[in-house]
Parts: structure tokens; sequence; C-alpha cells
């Protein structure tokens, strides 16, 4: 689970699409390389079009977020020559 805060700025609200009488707000979630100070371990940023990435136009960061997962458990090893044992 990775709970997610958006600051609601002017920017994001208009960053709203509306599609089929729907409203929508298009961004991109991505894991950061070290969890920052207050344990934030993703960054919301708001999609991009083709365009804009081929131009290089700076991401509009709107958010961050923490993983709440359960740390994978690790599996004991077994030893494929202590497994020949007839005990």
């Amino acid at each position: 689970m990775i709970t997610i805060s958006i600051e609601l700025t002017d920017e994001v609200r208009n960053a709203v699409i509306e599609k089929n009488g729907r409203k929508y707000l298009n961004m991109v979630v991505t894991n950061l390389k070290e969890a920052d100070q207050y344990g934030n371990t993703h960054t919301v940023y708001l999609s991009q079009s083709k365009e804009q990435r081929e131009n290089k136009v700076p991401r509009k960061y709107i958010g961050k977020g923490k993983d709440y997962s359960k740390p994978a458990e690790s599996k004991p090893q077994v030893n494929s020559a202590a497994s020949d044992l007839p005990f």
C-alpha cells in the first residue's frame, strides 16, 4: 500500500481534464532513490504529453508518498549437500 498526498494548487486544478462528463487528473508516481527526511519513498508529478517530454519541459511535482507494504520475508536457504542425507 502506498499513501499519497497531493497539494491542490491552481496548477493541479488546471490540469484536470474532462471526458464523458467525468473529471480526471493524469499523474505519474515513481520511486525515490532513497527515502527523504520524512520517510517518503515516492514522488508524484503531472503527466506530460509526448511533445512536452521531447522538448524537455520540466516536470510539475505535486506530491509525495510512503510505501507501507510489508518487507519481503527471507526464505531459509536449503543446503543441497545436506539434502542428500538419509535422515
